[in-house]
């Protein structure tokens, strides 16, 4: 087998929410992998930058709002016009909100389909037309959910944006592969994450969830990371619209 196909040796990787939780863990998966990182987000990069530190890549932290559209587009427009291809993005960010659907409103509506679908579509678009008219390849990562594929309960914004982010990753699909950009997904299973902190807290749903999953265990960040290094390398050159569940065995139950 050769491992070159498996390496992210010279590129250079994207990836928003990476300050914590599955976006980190991919943004140190790449590290390892040999991806100079770009790490997207609000809030401080830190901690990411400590974890990547001992693959003596590149790092570069960024701040954006990735709930605002035209400065998440603009920030792609910008990294791109520095003169140096980004090889791949990884669209982890992402925001949930719980409540019975009854109940739900409007704002936390939009606040969940604005940075889980709208802006993602709209940093894809931004990546593949600089890369298009460059004239390079690429490659996307979206990450969805389990929730893409099930209904779920008291997160209606949240599982109508992953069903979305599996729309719009299938879509893409059918127009780039021939352009030379590779667009599929994740569907990560139960990570230990900020967003599943309310599950973990609820004693009841923890135990069903944990009854459900053949692996016997919550996935990590790590899980999720190398999944996306696959994704990212050469080893999937013939991958396009494929959704990859990350799940402990979930779906198979």
């Amino acid at each position: 087998m050769d491992l070159s196909a498996f390496s992210l040796k010279g590129k250079r990787i994207a990836v928003t929410g990476a300050n914590t939780g599955i976006g980190q863990g991919i943004a140190v998966a790449a590290a390892r992998a040999g991806a100079d990182v770009v790490a997207i987000g609000r809030s401080s990069m830190d901690e990411t930058e400590r974890l990547v530190a001992p693959y003596a890549v590149e790092f570069t932290p960024v701040q954006c709002d990735l709930g605002d559209v035209k400065a998440s587009a603009a920030m792609i427009n910008d990294l791109l016009a520095e003169g140096r291809p980004l090889d791949g993005l990884v669209n982890n960010a992402g925001i949930i909100r719980r409540a019975a659907a009854i109940d739900f409103t409007e704002q936390d509506w939009d606040d969940v389909m604005d940075v889980n679908l709208k802006s993602l579509f709209f940093l894809c678009q931004a990546y593949a037309r600089n890369t298009l008219s460059a004239g390079k390849t690429g490659r996307i990562v979206n990450v969805a959910s389990l929730l893409a594929l099930q209904g779920g309960i008291r997160v209606a914004s949240y599982t109508a944006s992953k069903h979305g982010v599996l729309g719009i990753t299938r879509l893409l699909a059918n127009e780039w592969a021939g352009k030379g950009i590779n667009v599929n997904a994740i569907a990560p299973g139960y990570i230990v994450t900020n967003n599943t902190e309310a599950l973990r807290n609820d004693p009841e749903r923890a135990e069903a969830i944990l009854a459900r999953i053949p692996a016997g265990r919550w996935g990590t960040p790590d899980d999720i990371g190398d999944a996306a290094v696959f994704l990212l390398a050469p080893a999937s050159n013939y991958m396009h619209g494929a959704v990859v569940p990350v799940d402990g065995g979930w779906l198979a139950r």
